[in-house]
């Protein structure tokens, strides 16, 4: 993997890049659509590929060694032969949705002991089983396994949680470099930076972190409580220490507003199930602001679902239409959804990067901000 800035913004940390990988290039700033299965929900690999226009995809460890399991998925020569999306794929560490499982798991020193939210049965991850997992899976990119701590939390438990990933990472530093990919191709390790909401722990793992030396590196334990202000504020401090000349991951983050911000702040690349999720309960994502499609008013709106700039492919969709499929419980009503939220997504990346190339980012972030927060 390699990653080259090819522009930075003059008003804000933004910056415009190139990361290649052995099954493509991406520009960044970048958004990963979710595929927590290998596949993005109510999605068809081809509307993903050709009509929202997405260069890479995420998809999840956790649930993807609980099913369908590593040694099928390895078996059909990993994860791009498994579900036929031929360009980038980053796996994450299975570190959150351990966490999420929050009264059927243990910590321990070695790893993690948890229950399937299937069947469950008991199953333990620690570093080097997740390495080796994401190995077999052959994901482009690949997280180190860390320790989510969850908001609010107390500074002695952040703390001991952050030296934890930290001594996690060497394990998992060590697999890594003595294991390659059965598939035959590159893989890259991003490790996580914690420290929850504290600064002063949010520094030193940013500063441990950079000194590891990775292809890229990551910025985990936000978006999961705290107040938008206070992510910005720990993000700001970690992308002043990661080194410049990585690609900087705000993981599971966030809304058209919250991206824009990170990206001012030096961020690179971003997921999150938001307009995968909220599409599918009838909240679309436009240049205007947000509308919840199901509402009375959109009834007899036979307008489109973004009437402004570019043009998506739901463009024949009109609101009111949209709106009956919902309230008729149509399957093509997330379909659409979808397809528009995640079309509006790559929109706003591309955008993004294009006004940090042409130097007028700041403005035109401001004066979006406001617009993407508005209820409609």
């Amino acid at each position: 993997m390699t990653f080259a800035i090819t522009h930075t913004d003059p008003g804000t940390s933004a910056r415009a890049g190139l990361l290649k990988t052995d099954h493509g290039t991406i520009e960044s700033p970048f958004f990963m659509p979710v595929g927590t299965a290998g596949a993005v929900k109510a999605l068809h690999m081809k509307e993903l590929r050709e009509d929202v226009q997405a260069r890479i995809m995420l998809s999840n460890t956790y649930h993807l060694f609980l099913r369908p399991g590593v040694d099928i998925i390895s078996a059909a020569g990993g994860i791009h032969q498994f579900n036929g999306w031929s360009k980038p794929i980053l796996t994450d560490s299975g570190g959150y949705q351990v966490y999420s499982l929050a009264d059927i798991r243990k910590f321990k020193e070695d790893g993690v002991v948890f229950q399937s939210h299937i069947d469950g049965s008991s199953h333990t991850f620690t570093p080097e089983s997740v390495i080796d997992i994401q190995r077999a899976l052959g994901a482009d990119i690949i997280m180190a396994f860390d320790e989510c701590t969850p908001y609010p939390c107390e500074h002695d438990y952040a703390a001991k949680s952050m030296n934890r990933t930290h001594r996690w990472l060497h394990r998992c530093i060590h697999r890594f470099e003595a294991t390659t990919c059965p598939h035959g191709y590159t893989q890259s390790l991003f490790p996580i930076v914690q420290g929850s909401v504290y600064k002063d722990l949010r520094v030193k793992s940013a500063a441990f972190i950079a000194s590891c030396n990775a292809e890229g590196n990551a910025i985990g334990g936000l978006s999961v409580g705290e107040p938008a202000p206070v992510m910005y504020e720990m993000t700001e401090a970690v992308t002043q220490i990661l080194p410049a000349d990585k690609p900087r991951y705000l993981m599971g983050v966030g809304t058209p507003a919250n991206i824009l911000e990170s990206i001012a702040l030096g961020v690179d690349m971003f997921d999150c199930v938001i307009p995968t999720r909220n599409g599918r309960n009838g909240m679309l994502f436009t240049r205007q602001g947000i509308i919840n499609i199901k509402n009375e008013k959109w009834r007899d709106d036979f307008s489109p679902l973004d009437p402004e700039g570019e043009i998506f492919t739901d463009q024949d969709y009109s609101k009111a239409f949209l709106r009956h499929l919902f309230i008729a419980k149509e399957m093509l009503a997330a379909m659409i959804a979808t397809a528009h939220n995640l079309g509006f997504y790559m929109w706003l990346m591309r955008e993004a990067r294009s006004r940090i190339i042409n130097g007028t980012f700041l403005s035109w972030k401001s004066e979006m901000v406001n617009k993407l927060v508005e209820r409609k």
